[in-house]
């Protein structure tokens, strides 16, 4: 399908879109105890015409006039609570339309924080739960809507059932944050019944981007504090994008070294918006390690693969519009890289079909397929069938 804002002629799935959840977006899902335990999403806190769009969203759709309008230019214009499809999922179908792309991850952007520092496990996962019930309910209506569930990872004995319940209620992937289990690596064996979950329901874990900052000192550097020009949730700054990928190589080379990927070969997982420059070095630097740490660390011989090797099967990665896809692939692999626009982020770009055709050059049309849709499949399994 080709329309004016599809700029190849191919089947296309993205891997990564957002909603913009009005403030009320969880009450619907969530128990009076857990209404009172959680934050509020601060949107008339967060700048720009952010509180003019808190309004906007609480209305629930866009004035017709105004659908009109953005119809005529869906990727190009207005981002954030004013982009079509921000926050009413029936104008989101309209955007796939709109654009040709058949089938698309979402992801929430301020829902989880209103739970997410909350102390008492029982009402974490609760609001979990609440969360998915949402995102499921959203994405219910249209079977290209691919939403993803989030679920914490602290206690072993709640986050299998966690998983369990995100999947009945129909969302298609499990978003994991990227750091430690609780006291535990997200390696250690009593995570195992989690990962087997997965595996078995052919469901893909997900890691994407949260909040990200250097530490504090590094910005007293006697200029005024930089202003959050994007307003979509991650607040990431000039200071911290060079970094955001830190925690997540932690993450990735805990599970990797721990066994995961060899105990669970059926396994795939999605590394989202953290960018991909840093992966190809990434990559190397995990199959050095297992080569001159074998000796001194056994559970790495028991390892069948190398790091790469894994990756290549079982993991992907969204880069950034302005990345050179084309020359991380020659760098890697044509198997690692899905297309993604971080609708309605500001971050996605208002182009991000022509800068990713741009940068992929002249390659192969098996390749090409890959990066628009045939990644995406890989990583997705049964979710999308």
């Amino acid at each position: 399908m080709t329309t004016a804002e599809h700029a190849v002629d191919r089947v296309v799935y993205d891997a990564d879109s957002h909603i913009m959840e009005p403030p009320s977006w969880l009450d619907d899902f969530a128990s009076a105890d857990l209404k009172d335990a959680m934050h509020t999403i601060p949107i008339d806190k967060l700048g720009g015409r952010l509180a003019e769009w808190a309004k906007l969203a609480e209305a629930g759709a866009h004035p017709p006039e105004q659908v009109t309008a953005l119809e005529a230019n869906v990727l190009g214009g207005p981002k954030g609570y004013e982009a079509l499809g921000a926050f009413n999922s029936q104008e989101r179908s309209r955007t796939l339309d709109l654009t040709g792309i058949d089938a698309q991850l979402v992801f929430s952007t301020f829902s989880s924080l209103q739970f997410s520092g909350i102390r008492d496990p029982e009402l974490l996962y609760e609001g979990a739960l609440a969360h998915n019930r949402a995102m499921g309910a959203w994405c219910s209506d249209d079977p290209r809507l691919l939403g993803v569930a989030v679920v914490p990872m602290f206690q072993p004995d709640r986050v299998e059932k966690a998983a369990r319940d995100a999947i009945e209620v129909g969302c298609k992937a499990i978003g994991v944050p990227p750091k430690p289990a609780g006291d535990r690596s997200p390696g250690h064996p009593d995570l195992d019944p989690f990962w087997a979950t997965l595996e078995e329901a052919g469901i893909p874990f997900m890691v994407h981007i949260g909040p990200f900052h250097v530490r504090p000192a590094y910005m007293n550097n006697g200029h005024p504090a930089p202003v959050d020009f994007i307003g979509s949730g991650e607040g990431v700054q000039a200071k911290d994008y060079p970094n955001i990928h830190h925690d997540v190589e932690e993450f990735l080379t805990a599970i990797c070294f721990d066994g995961v990927f060899e105990r669970f070969p059926g396994l795939r997982g999605g590394v989202i918006e953290f960018g991909a420059d840093w992966v190809p070095g990434f990559i190397r630097r995990l199959d050095h390690t297992l080569r001159m740490w074998a000796k001194s660390t056994p559970e790495l011989n028991d390892l069948h693969r190398k790091p790469s090797e894994y990756f290549d099967d079982q993991l992907f990665f969204t880069p950034a519009p302005f990345e050179d896809v084309g020359e991380l692939i020659r760098e890697s692999s044509d198997r690692l890289y899905c297309f993604n626009t971080d609708y309605p982020h500001v971050e996605g770009s208002r182009d991000p079909f022509g800068k990713f055709a741009a940068s992929l050059g002249e390659q192969s049309d098996e390749t090409l397929d890959r990066f628009y849709r045939q990644n995406f499949l890989d990583m997705m399994g049964s979710a999308v069938a």
